[in-house]
């Protein structure tokens, strides 16, 4: 009787360690990372801006004023607490003038 149940059990074992991969499903994700990539946010309105660039704030003063801002593709740049764009693949590597967001 034990080895007939021993025996059920390594047939049952045995049966369950060669299951079916052809229904497991896979997913893949893909994220495209543009690492050491900036561009620059120039202030060329008529007063000083405070900038939230996505991972602190800057002060710009007027008629010049610039900063360098990291391409974190997604993140939210806003101008005196008022959203003004967020960061995509077409700001890097470019000089930005503030007025054309204000």
């Amino acid at each position: 009787m034990k080895k007939l149940l021993f025996a059920v059990c390594c047939v049952s074992f045995i049966g369950l360690s060669f299951t079916n991969v052809e229904n497991a499903e896979i997913s893949e994700v893909k994220t495209e990372v543009v690492v050491g990539s900036s561009f620059k946010l120039v202030n060329d309105t008529g007063g000083k801006v405070k900038i939230y660039t996505g991972s602190g704030y800057v002060s710009l003063n007027s008629g010049g004023g610039s900063t360098s801002i990291a391409c974190n593709i997604g993140k939210d740049v806003s101008a005196n607490g008022s959203y003004i764009f967020t960061i995509s693949n077409d700001h890097c590597g470019r000089t930005i003038k503030l007025s054309n967001y204000m």
